[in-house]
């Protein structure tokens, strides 16, 4: 019989992380191949002239392509990126 382990992961929905190319709020999480897989949304910058049509990008990252952020907002967010 095989035995799985799951190491806790290392972000919760809801933080605030930064990672290569952005920064974004964790919206949830699973685990995937010894490790943790995010969903992570990005950011909004500043509106453009044109408008938006619809919601920013939401990406998957790997628990190693992500650190932990100290800013708990968008706005936050959008001013320091």
């Amino acid at each position: 019989m095989a035995t799985t382990v799951v190491t806790v992961p290392q972000f919760w929905k809801g933080q605030s992380v930064s990672f290569m190319g952005g920064v974004g709020i964790i919206k949830s999480y699973q685990p995937e191949a010894d490790s943790w897989a995010y969903l992570v949304e990005m950011a909004m910058g500043p509106e453009p002239e044109m408008g938006r049509i619809g919601y920013e990008t939401t990406i998957l990252l790997s628990q190693t392509e992500l650190s932990l952020r100290h800013h708990h907002s968008y706005s936050d967010l959008a001013m320091s990126a």
